[in-house]
């Protein structure tokens, strides 16, 4: 939390938010195809930046296999798979993916910024692995503002089982990589400095007590989202 640290962050969320309120507003009254167009480019975007960050990882290591480290398999990456998702799938897929981004873009945005220690502890706050991740977890909140303010959301109840499914599925497939390479992905082994520490230190490190803990916290802020929507849309209504 230095100064440094809160001014890089800082700047990266107001271009996000500009962005996010420009191209959203701009894009309200059109059709869906032309409102797509940004999530393709935000989708190519954000999977090309990882893509050359994760070559650059192993290239600067020398060390071919250190992907395995760099897995999509936290909750804010989980937004390299459901971007694209949400920008060329179709049908309910496509609106369950547009729901998970929407829900988990901002707070990913602001949990991988703000609250990376293990990031900004770790390296330079202007670093090449710091620089690339502030940008990618800024394009998960901008698309998920952009989805919000242009009018894409669908957010319907029958959706909420397939979006919790690929929550879950992300979850067992963390769950089993963090077993057989020893990692920490989506943070179900420790906090490693993220605010998941409060959890950790809750519960005693307790290896069955916490991973549980950090997956039903997933779900309570999915449904306290989905509360909070439907009851904003309702007295908007009223």
């Amino acid at each position: 939390m230095s100064w440094q640290h809160l001014t890089f962050v800082s700047s990266l969320m107001v271009i996000m938010i500009v962005c996010a309120v420009v191209f959203g507003l701009r894009n309200r009254n059109k059709d869906s195809i032309k409102k797509n167009r940004v999530l393709v480019v935000a989708a190519i975007l954000i999977d090309s930046l990882e893509i050359f960050k994760i070559i650059m990882g192993c290239v600067v290591n020398a060390d071919p296999m250190h992907w395995k480290y760099q897995l999509p398999l936290f909750l804010c990456s989980i937004q390299l798979i459901a971007i694209p998702m949400a920008a060329f799938c179709k049908g309910r897929l496509k609106e369950a993916s547009m729901d998970f981004v929407t829900i988990f873009g901002v707070l990913g945005a602001v949990l991988g910024t703000y609250f990376a220690g293990q990031d900004y502890g770790s390296y330079p706050v202007l670093s090449f692995d710091n620089i690339v991740s502030g940008v990618t977890h800024c394009i998960s909140g901008f698309t998920a503002l952009y989805i919000m303010i242009s009018g894409m959301t669908s957010m319907k109840k029958k959706n909420i089982p397939v979006t919790v499914c690929i929550l879950g599925g992300f979850c067992a497939v963390a769950f089993i990589a963090n077993k057989i390479i020893d990692y920490n992905y989506m943070f179900l082994v420790r906090g490693d400095g993220t605010p998941y520490d409060i959890i950790y230190n809750m519960v005693g490190g307790s290896p069955v007590l916490y991973p549980i803990c950090v997956v039903l916290l997933f779900v309570l802020y999915i449904t306290a989202f989905y509360g909070v929507y439907y009851l904003c849309a309702r007295k908007k209504k009223a």
